[in-house]
Formats: structure tokens, sequence, C-alpha cells
């Protein structure tokens, strides 16, 4: 029985990712913050500790004869009070859960990062690991953020550590509990809030693919090497038509310019600013929704043998969670 430590655990990828560990048969080890909201671990056979990334201290106990680390945890927010917070998170984080492995010699890491610091080719063909890029193409603090995590953590290799890197496009199914940006999109056109939409385009890709991919990226992934975890290229358009059918709606018909959208952010954020309030319309979403996030998960297929399940089939349990759980109201 291999012995897994896991940060991030209580979140939507991560507590999949500790359903299928657990399945495999791993004794699991889950790093929880005070207050925590353990709801998606319940009745599961792990054992949990306290702490917290930020603080190095806290991860070095607990990261002792460990076999596997999956470092999962990451602030993904598209607006922040402080954007400091963002960066101490993702960053610092990641920079402590790496130090701590490297000195208690952790033999295989895993870093969850996103497809969200990659390239994108100018020409609007997927992305994919080797895509050029640099930080100041990328839009807002979370993607940059996630960005320099992945420098620290390519660090690490060339310090020894045995560490494997995953970029999950967009993750959907039962279980997003905050709910995930995308996750809100869903949520809204469940609530009929969704009236109108942008030309965009996500990669979307079902949480358990996303999941089961952590675990062939420890088996089989290569040290120091990027692998995209993701299923199908869908514009915001055709996932909203899906979401019309699984739900027997009708659909937005309606296509606003993106300049439209980006006024409507930029109000929203001066009314939230004042309220002090998350905006309901981040400036960096509607600024993201310009390019089409598009990625190739061929290399993850190949290598790591990646699964495809239906993209339908996940929206739909998507919608089915949030329903039974009130998310989407009466």
């Amino acid at each position: 029985m291999a012995k897994v430590f896991v940060t991030g655990g209580t979140g939507f990828v991560g507590a999949h990712v500790v359903r299928k560990l657990v399945e495999r048969g791993d004794h699991v080890v889950v790093l929880v913050r005070p207050g925590s909201n353990l709801r998606l671990l319940q009745g599961l056979p792990i054992e949990t500790v306290t702490g917290n990334i930020i603080s190095l201290d806290s991860l070095l106990w607990p990261l002792r004869k460990v076999d596997e680390l999956y470092h999962i945890a990451a602030d993904y927010r598209l607006w922040a009070p402080d954007p400091r917070e963002i960066y101490l998170n993702n960053l610092v984080g990641t920079l402590h859960v790496m130090e701590a492995a490297l000195r208690l010699q952790v033999p295989r890491v895993v870093y969850t990062s996103t497809v969200g610091c990659l390239g994108l080719p100018r020409n609007g063909t997927p992305g994919n690991e080797e895509t050029p890029v640099t930080r100041e193409e990328l839009v807002g603090h979370y993607k940059k953020s996630k960005y320099d995590a992945e420098r620290v953590a390519l660090d690490y290799v060339t310090k020894g550590l045995n560490v494997v890197i995953v970029n999950p496009s967009t993750p959907i199914g039962p279980g997003d509990i905050k709910p995930t940006p995308t996750g809100k999109i869903i949520l809204d056109f469940l609530k009929g809030k969704m009236l109108a939409y942008v030309d965009t385009g996500l990669n979307l890709v079902d949480v358990e693919d996303v999941a089961e991919g952590h675990l062939l990226a420890a088996a089989k992934g290569r040290v120091g090497e990027k692998y995209i975890l993701g299923n199908r290229d869908l514009t915001l358009q055709e996932i909203l038509t899906i979401l019309a059918q699984i739900t027997n709606r009708q659909p937005p018909s309606l296509r606003i310019p993106h300049w439209v959208s980006l006024l409507a952010a930029y109000g929203d954020s001066a009314v939230s600013l004042i309220l002090g309030k998350a905006p309901g319309i981040p400036v960096e979403g509607a600024l993201m929704a310009k390019k089409k996030m598009f990625f190739s998960p061929q290399k993850s297929i190949n290598e790591l043998g990646l699964p495809q399940r239906s993209v339908e089939d996940a929206l739909a349990r998507a919608v089915r969670w949030f329903m039974d759980n009130g998310y989407a109201g009466k």
C-alpha cells in the first residue's frame, strides 16, 4: 500500500483524485486548512492533516515517508480584492511544497498546473505543451501566478526532484463545489441568466478523466514534462446548445461583440468596488474570452493513455449535481 499525500483534496479536481487513489487502495493523506469544507470527502477512508501550503513548517512533518505527492491546491479566481493573495497561494505555496518534497526526498511529485499558462498559436489551431508563450501574453493574475509556479516546479526538477506537470483544460462534472468559473457558466444557464454569448471557446474534459490523468502521470509521465489533460474543443455557443439539449431549454441566440462584454465587465467591476464584493463579470474573464482556449491532449493520450469520456455526459452529470444540491434554485 502506497502512502500518498494530496494538497487541494477538498476541491473539485482534488476530491476526484482522492477518490481514485482510495479506489487504488492507497493510504491517502489530505492536507486541509482550518475550517475547510470536507463535504466532497465524506465517507472516504482517508487521513487528514491540518496545515497550509503557505507555511513550509506545516508540510515537513506530514510529508515524511510519502511515496507520491499530488500538489493540486490552487487559488482559482479571476478576481480578488488583493491580487497578492493569488500569488501567495499559487506561487509561494508551490515553492514550499516543492522545497518540502525535496528535503524529504519524496520519490514522485505530480504538480497540477493549467492550460491557462500555455501558449496559443496565432493561426487559431489548438495549442500544445510546446507552443511558445511569454508571461506578458497571459491575461490576469491567476494565469501569471500559475505560469510562475510552473517555473518553480521545473526549477526543482534541476535540483533532483522527480516532478511531472499536468495541465488540465476545463474540467466539468459533479462536485464543482465553489463553483469554478466554468461551473458558473452552467449555473447561469440553469438560472436563466445566460441571455447572450460571446464568440469564445474552451477545451472541455470530464473531471473523472482529469483525475485519472493525475494517476497516469504519476505512473507513466516523464520527469520534467507537461501533459495536457483535455478532451474536446467547443465554442461557447456549442456548449450552450448541448446544455439546452440536456435541459430541454432554449439556448441564447444573441451573440454580442467582445467590446460589449468588456464594457459590461468594467461597469460591473466599478459597482463591485463601491459595494466591496466580487464582480459578477470579472474583467479578466472578459479579456480571456477574446481567445478560444483550444488545446490538443494528444501527448497525454499517446504517452499516458488518457481516457476520453463523453463531454456531453460530463455536462449532464454536472447539471444533475447542481440541481440535486440546490445550486440552481427551485
